[in-house]
């Protein structure tokens, strides 16, 4: 027998997820809904014996979907799509502003569907002075109303005991006639049950749920993404609403303005009259938080020190699991250079090795070498959010952005993007809008984060004066400075333009909703770092591994002995000299593997912007991560894979390479180019795959990659070219 399944819903910021928490303890488990991003959070809930299921569903203000996720609580709520109609609704109200939380509530009672209501909060609205009558409350709804509060555990064995009669007895939960519909608007509805899509015809299991569907379709259904799936009745809804505006009558107006009126109507009787006691703090904190000046220093330090933990306190942690990796991958290839030794198939063994070694067990780390910075932004976020300053810093953020094409929410995933784009492009779940978060991710590659710093310092330090020719301005820093001032420009623009151009903005409210302030919920900070870590590794990290592999394999084969690749006379040298071949050996084995054969075979592609077939395969390695580019020009120049940005040698080595007529072949121009290169192109494997899961599949992933391809590859060109024609050498 199927265990009876409760869905949890509500309103936003109405401590529905703090309620999960507080019934299912550590039962519960994370997914993700059937072809949707949108996180699926289900656990376990025992009651006199019987073991049932329970499902927080997103919140959501109404039943008119903007959202993924209000989608998802429409369909579950009323059993759309592949979702079974759940056996009980647990419908969360937030106490202190019930009033806000009745329209939702209203619109799933007149579904006539099995409900019980938690007033959570009540001990904010006890002490604000607006705790709500719950006899009142549970008489006009007709519905049990239990008051809870989450945090402290007051109220849940009621709320328990109240689950487990409704279980035992739906038809006593089940709300009859809560108000009446005006005769009009029954016979809009009456004129559209009939013409009712198959899918709701299937649950509308008596003629008041068939009305209260039609009224709901006429309500939310419209041309753009209420029922994309269905097979709507456009047409009849069209001639019911046509008929509505001839006879000077507003159908949407209506149906709202109905259930408002019923609300409206019972205010006193279900809240005190006279309001909140005195001027809440929270006011007087807002004065200063979403003050123009005030407001912004205090955002600008809340979002430095979310800035410096992802790009200093994370450092230790990445080191750590570095250094553990690297101490693991040396403890197997010492295994695997005995087994060679010894074995009959000596050669076999080594490739085996190098593919545990550099493959896997390097694989592997590039994926967990994320979880610092991942678990500190989401660790911030949920403090953030939790806390009720996230919204007021979207709220203060709001009107700049939009300049921009972007809405307020925007701001954390886009400056969380200069430390890294994996856990930036994650992060924009936190925007309910699909548009904008599909734009969000759109341009957050673009800003410059930690991984291009190494190419950049490489470049720079190499390539650049110390100071500016004819000054005494140091140069280094200011192209360094240079090119997060671009780099952040372009985002902007690129936010602009796609905008405007490919994923335009429809008239929409966006509403940001000030919650109260709060002192964050542990239990429930802790499951949202820990689901999001999981969820990068679960998904993103097999396809980061799968093309590790890839890229070791075109970087490695075919294999070359030193004395196929390398001429007789260093060969002879090294025997006298009594040193090393592998090191040289490999720089010259890159250029024969398939890597070094792309890299000449995008040579041509390259070559105006500067670039030669070195600089193809340190692109080719630099997909795995931005920052790999610099070890495999090292192991290119024949220095090994051990350099950093930093390294004299390579440094050396790029300053001294010289063409065919003795010109230096990388100069300040080509630096230049290479770095706006990086700056624009789509060079990260791990951004890939957590992109290509948070847009739901390939298409808006390749669009991205193939944007940025062309933008960086242009940018390169005019750079490299006018540079040229500006007499730059």
């Amino acid at each position: 027998m199927t265990a009876p399944r409760i869905a949890l819903i509500g309103n936003p910021n109405a401590g529905k997820s703090t309620l999960f928490n507080a019934l299912t303890g550590g039962t519960a488990r994370t997914g993700n809904y059937a072809g949707t991003t949108v996180d699926r959070h289900v656990g376990q809930l025992t009651i006199d014996g019987t073991a049932m299921e329970v499902l927080d569903v997103p919140g959501t203000w109404s039943l008119a979907a903007r959202s993924p996720e209000e989608r998802i609580a429409i369909d579950i709520a009323v059993g759309l799509g592949q979702h079974e109609p759940p056996a009980l609704l647990v419908v969360v109200l937030d106490a202190p502003r019930v009033m806000r939380s009745l329209y939702v509530t209203l619109q799933l009672l007149d579904l006539k569907v099995p409900v019980v209501c938690a007033l959570n909060l009540a001990d904010e609205a006890r002490q604000d002075g607006v705790m709500p009558d719950v006899d009142a409350l549970a008489h006009a709804l007709g519905v049990p109303v239990i008051a809870t509060v989450a945090r402290t555990g007051e109220g849940l064995q009621a709320l328990r005991d109240a689950i487990g009669k409704a279980l035992r007895d739906p038809a006593s939960v089940t709300p009859g006639a809560v108000h009446d519909w005006t005769p009009a608007l029954v016979a809009d509805a009456d004129a559209l049950v009939p013409h009712l899509p198959a899918r709701l015809r299937a649950v509308a299991t008596d003629p008041a749920r068939a009305r209260a569907l039609a009224l709901w379709m006429l309500l939310s259904v419209d041309d753009d993404d209420a029922l994309p799936d269905a097979d709507v009745p456009t047409a009849e809804i069209a001639r019911i609403r046509a008929a509505a505006k001839a006879a000077r009558r507003d159908l949407q107006g209506e149906i709202i303005g109905h259930r408002y009126a019923w609300i409206d109507a019972r205010a006193n009787q279900f809240v005190p009259v006279g309001g909140p006691r005195g001027a809440p703090l929270a006011d007087k904190i807002d004065r200063v938080l979403l003050h123009p000046l005030w407001g912004s220093l205090a955002f600008l330090a809340v979002m430095g020190l979310v800035f410096t933990s992802l790009f200093s306190w994370s450092d230790p942690l990445i080191g750590l699991i570095e250094a553990l990796f690297a101490r693991i991958g040396g403890l197997v290839a010492g295994g695997f250079e005995v087994a060679v030794a010894s074995a009959p198939l000596g050669g076999v063994t080594a490739i085996l090795g190098d593919l545990v070694v550099n493959g896997i067990i390097g694989g592997v780390g590039s994926v967990l070498v994320f979880i610092p910075q991942i678990g500190l932004l989401f660790f911030f976020l949920a403090l953030l959010e939790d806390s009720g300053y996230l919204a007021r810093a979207a709220q203060l953020m709001d009107r700049i952005l939009r300049l921009a094409g972007l809405p307020g929410r925007a701001f954390v995933p886009l400056i969380s993007g200069y430390a890294c784009a994996v856990p930036a492009i994650m992060a924009t779940r936190t925007m309910p809008r699909a548009r904008d978060r599909l734009l969000t991710m759109a341009v957050l590659p673009l800003t410059s984060c930690s991984a291009r710093l190494p190419v950049y310092g490489l470049m720079i330090g190499a390539l650049y004066p110390a100071l500016i020719p004819g000054t005494s301005i140091p140069a280094r820093p200011v192209a360094l400075f240079g090119m997060y001032v671009m780099s952040t420009f372009v985002t902007l623009l690129a936010a602009l333009v796609l905008g405007r151009l490919v994923v335009p903005d429809v008239a929409a409210p966006d509403l940001i909703e000030l919650p109260p302030y709060r002192l964050p919920h542990w239990q429930t900070v802790g499951r949202m770092v820990y689901a999001r870590v999981a969820d990068f590794v679960r998904e993103a990290g097999g396809t980061i591994l799968k093309a590790t592999v890839v890229l070791w394999f075109l970087l490695s084969f075919p294999r070359y002995t030193p004395e196929q690749v390398l001429p007789p006379d260093v060969i002879a040298q090294a025997q006298v000299d009594g040193t090393d071949l592998t090191s040289a050996a490999r720089g010259a084995a890159i250029e024969r593997s398939f890597a070094g054969r792309i890299g000449h075979v995008v040579e041509p592609a390259i070559r105006p912007l500067g670039f030669d077939w070195r600089i193809g395969v340190g692109l080719v390695g630099a997909f795995a991560a931005r920052e790999v580019f610099v070890s495999t020009m090292g192991v290119v120049y024949g220095l090994g894979d051990d350099v950093d940005d930093s390294s004299a040698t390579l440094r050396d080595r790029l300053r001294g390479e010289r063409t065919s007529d003795g010109q230096p072949r990388y100069t300040p121009l080509v630096a230049t180019s290479l770095m706006v290169f990086f700056a624009f192109a789509f060079q990260c494997l791990s951004t890939l795959a957590v992109l290509r899961r948070e847009a739901g599949g390939w298409r808006w992933a390749g669009f991205i990659v193939a944007y940025m391809t062309v933008l960086a590859w242009t940018a390169s060109f005019a750079v490299y070219q006018g540079g040229l024609l500006l007499g730059f050498k």
